[in-house]
């Protein structure tokens, strides 16, 4: 059964606009500024802590799944997804009504500090496709080629949902 099923094919289609889209529609809204609306500080620690479970939950469904829990690994597993939408929503409104905030560290720091940025964002767009199909081949059950991109999806999503906690605690000091 290696030929891509239809409903693969559909969601496919999906997957491609959906992987350009939204770093697109994130990299404008980024540069939107909505007047006249108070910014919305309280939110950098909330998607922190989000990105934080995220991370949490990934680790969690991995050993549900090795433990053959696979009703709850797939739970766990959208949760994931709806958590990282959450994520994405708060960091585009957080950004849309506040100025970004400077890094402040000096030395080595600095660098260690975009390091970690540089590389969570570049990873940031490219799980999108890899999410996206690692679960098509889920809902397609499709477990083979299911378990094959996600020994690849997983550890890159959990770095990014890791290294997004990172950056908001090197940047947090630095916040107006």
């Amino acid at each position: 059964m290696n030929e891509i099923t239809s409903e693969e094919k559909k969601y496919n289609k999906w997957i491609v606009v959906l992987s350009i889209i939204i770093p697109l529609a994130v990299a404008a809204l980024f540069g939107i500024k909505i007047p006249n609306v108070e910014p919305l500080r309280f939110l950098p620690p909330i998607y922190a802590t989000v990105n934080g479970l995220t991370a949490l939950l990934l680790v969690i469904a991995v050993i549900a799944v090795k433990n053959g829990k696979l009703k709850l690994h797939e739970n766990l597993m959208k949760t994931c997804i709806g958590l990282s939408a959450a994520f994405l929503v708060m960091y585009v409104a957080y950004h849309m009504t506040s100025d970004s905030t400077a890094f402040g560290g000096e030395g080595l720091i600095k660098y260690v500090y975009y390091f970690i940025l540089i590389t969570h964002i570049l990873l940031s767009i490219g799980i999108i496709p890899l999410v996206l199909i690692t679960f098509v081949r889920a809902l397609s059950k499709r477990f083979d080629k299911h378990r094959r991109i996600a020994r690849i999806t997983f550890p890159l999503w959990l770095y990014v949902a890791v290294t997004g906690v990172v950056v908001y605690l090197m940047i947090s000091p630095y916040y107006a």
